[in-house]
C-alpha cells in the first residue's frame, strides 16, 4: 500500500533531473530569476499607482524622488518622464529589455553628468532626447551613435566645454540640435559645413557660450536654409566688419537668427576696456565697417553661368522669370534652362542675358520671391585674358623706357669740361685752354688758318688786379693782346663754318 507523502515538495524534486537533486534554496533561486528575466513579468513590475503615473502609452515618473530609473517598464511605453529627479548617471542597464515603441524620453532638471556609451542600445527608435538643465561636462565620441532615427536633440543649460568631432556622427535624422547656455568655446562647424554636416540638420543653437571667433568663410557660404536656424547670439565675439557684413546680409534676406534676436548679438571691441557693443552699431562711429550691399553676379560672354535659388526652407517649388518678366519654359528654345535643384543655367551668355532675374519659391506653408542680379561683361573671358596681356605689355615697356631715359641722363660718358686738365704748365693755374674745332664747308686754306686759333678761359678771380687787362705769361704787350683780338672780331665767317664750330663754354672767354 502506498504511502502518501507528508511533503508536496519531495514528488517534484524527485521527478527532475539529476542535476536539481540539490538543496531547494538553490533551485528556488533560479526560477525567481528566470521569472524576472521573463518579458511580461518585467511589465508588470511597475506599479503605476505609486511609483509612476501611467495614461495609455505615457508614463510619467516625473518628481518622484528617483535615482535610479524604474524597472519593468511597459512595453508599450511611448513617452517616458523622468524629468525633475535625482538619476545622477545613465548606465548601459537602465533597460535591459528593448522598448521598441518608446519614441519620447525626458531626462531634464536631474544632476546627470554620466552618460554610458552603451545607454541608447535598447532604445533606437527615439525621436525625441530631453537631456537639458543637467551637468554633463563632456561628450564623448559615437555616444549618440545608435540613435538613427533621432529627430530633437536637447543639451541646453549643461556645463559642456567639450565635444568630440564624432559625438553627432550616424545621426542621420537630426533636425534641430540645441547647445546653448554651456561652455563650448569652439564653433561646431562640422556639423553644418559641406561633406560634413548632418544633412537634414535645420536649427543648430549655440548661442549663450564661450564662442569668441567664428568661421566666417564657412558660414558666409552656407545654404540660407541652414543659416535661417543658425543661432550664435549672446557670446563674447570680438568685434570686426566681416562679423558685420555677415549679419548685415542675414538681416537683409530676413533670415530668422539675425531678425529674430537682432538686439541680443554683441560684440567686443578691441582695446583694454572691452567694451560690448552691438555687431549691427558697427557700420556707425565704433568701428566705421562699411555698410552691406547685395554683391552682383558678374558672367562673360559665351559663358555658362548657373543662378540659384537661395531659399530659408528646403524642398520649395521654385519658377524663374528672365528680364522683362519673361517666364522660363522648360523644353523651349531659350538658352535659360532651369535645373531639377530649382536653380537656373543660362548657356550660352549673350550681352542681353544682363539684368534682374526673379525666382518665385513657394510650399505650403511659406512662400519667398529672391531677385538675383546678373552683369555680362561684353567680352569672352578669354579675350578679357588678352585684355590684361596687352596692358601687362605696355607697363613694361613704359618702365623700360624710363629706365634708358634715366641711364642717358645719369649715366652719360664725361665730357671734356668734366676731364682732368692735360698739359697744363706751370704758371697757368687760372688758365683753361681747349682747342676751338672746326668743320668748314670749303677747303680754304687762308680760312682755316684764321679759324686754327686757341680759346683761353680766365676765373673772374684772376681777374682782380689786372684793370681788365691780361696777361697770363707777363711777356706780352697788352696793347699788342688787343690788336689781335680786335682783328679776330673783324674776321668774316660764313653761316656755314659758324654752324659747325662746337665748343666748351666758361665764364669768361678769352681768344689769343
Amino acid at each position: 500500500m502506498l504511502q502518501p507523502s507528508t511533503r508536496t515538495g519531495d514528488s517534484l524534486l524527485e521527478a527532475l533531473p539529476h542535476w536539481c537533486k540539490r538543496p531547494r534554496w538553490v533551485l528556488s533561486l533560479t526560477l525567481c530569476m528566470a521569472l524576472l528575466w521573463l518579458p511580461g513579468a518585467a511589465a508588470s513590475t511597475l506599479n503605476c499607482h505609486k511609483t509612476c503615473i501611467c495614461a495609455s502609452n505615457i508614463v510619467s515618473c516625473s518628481k518622484m524622488n528617483l535615482t535610479t530609473v524604474p524597472t519593468g517598464l511597459p512595453l508599450y511605453t511611448a513617452v517616458l518622464d523622468l524629468s525633475y529627479n535625482e538619476i545622477e548617471r545613465l548606465r548601459s542597464e537602465w533597460t535591459p529589455v528593448n522598448l521598441p515603441k518608446l519614441h519620447n524620453l525626458l531626462l531634464s532638471h536631474n544632476g546627470l553628468h554620466f552618460l554610458s556609451s552603451e545607454a541608447f542600445l535598447y532604445v533606437k527608435h527615439l525621436r525625441y532626447l530631453d537631456l537639458s538643465s543637467n551637468n554633463l561636462r563632456l561628450l564623448d565620441e559615437f555616444i549618440f551613435e545608435p540613435l538613427v532615427n533621432l529627430e530633437v536633440l536637447l543639451l541646453y543649460n549643461n556645463q559642456i566645454s567639450q565635444i568630440d568631432r564624432s559625438a553627432f556622427t550616424g545621426m542621420l535624422n537630426l533636425q534641430k540640435l540645441y547647445l546653448s547656455q554651456n561652455q563650448i568655446s569652439r564653433f561646431p562647424v562640422e556639423l553644418v559645413k559641406e561633406k560634413s554636416r548632418l544633412e537634414k540638420l535645420s536649427l543648430l543653437d549655440v548661442s549663450s557660450n564661450k564662442i569668441k571667433v567664428l568661421p566666417i568663410d564657412e558660414l558666409r557660404v552656407l545654404p540660407a536654409w541652414i543659416k535661417n536656424g543658425l543661432y550664435f547670439h549672446s557670446n563674447p565675439l570680438l568685434c570686426h566688419c566681416d562679423l558685420y557684413k555677415l549679419l548685415a546680409h542675414w538681416h537683409i534676406r530676413k533670415l530668422n537668427s539675425a531678425v529674430d534676436f537682432k538686439d541680443d548679438y554683441t560684440c567686443i571691441l578691441p582695446g583694454p576696456q572691452k567694451t560690448q557693443v552691438g555687431i549691427f552699431d558697427l557700420s556707425g562711429e565704433n568701428m566705421n565697417c562699411s555698410t552691406f550691399k547685395e554683391a552682383v553676379q558678374e558672367a562673360y560672354l559665351e559663358q555658362r553661368m548657373t543662378l540659384g535659388c537661395d531659399t530659408k526652407h528646403r524642398n520649395m517649388s521654385k519658377t524663374w522669370m528672365l528680364p522683362g518678366n519673361v517666364p522660363v519654359i522648360r523644353g523651349s528654345n531659350q538658352t535659360a534652362q532651369d535645373l531639377p535643384d530649382g536653380s537656373l543655367e543660362i548657356n550660352p551668355v549673350r550681352t542681353e542675358d544682363s539684368g534682374t532675374y526673379t525666382c518665385f519659391a513657394t510650399s505650403e506653408v511659406f512662400n519667398e520671391t529672391i531677385y538675383v542680379v546678373l552683369k555680362v561683361h561684353n567680352f569672352t573671358m578669354h579675350g578679357g585674358g588678352e585684355t590684361l596681356n596687352t596692358a601687362y605689355t605696355t607697363l613694361v615697356g613704359c618702365l623700360a623706357s624710363v629706365v634708358l631715359v634715366l641711364m642717358y641722363l645719369y649715366l652719360t660718358p664725361c665730357r671734356c669740361f668734366c676731364c682732368p686738365n692735360k698739359g697744363k704748365g706751370r704758371g697757368e693755374d687760372s688758365i683753361h685752354s681747349s682747342m676751338l674745332s672746326v668743320t668748314p664747308t670749303h677747303e680754304d686754306p687762308a680760312l682755316k688758318a684764321e679759324l686754327n686759333r686757341h680759346v683761353a678761359f680766365i676765373d673772374s678771380k684772376d681777374l682782380q688786379g689786372q684793370n681788365g687787362k691780361l696777361n697770363p705769361n707777363g711777356d706780352e704787350d697788352d696793347d699788342d693782346l688787343d690788336a689781335e683780338a680786335g682783328s679776330l672780331m673783324k674776321g668774316k665767317r660764313k653761316k656755314s663754318v659758324a654752324e659747325s664750330i662746337s665748343s666748351v663754354f666758361s665764364d669768361t672767354p678769352m681768344v689769343v
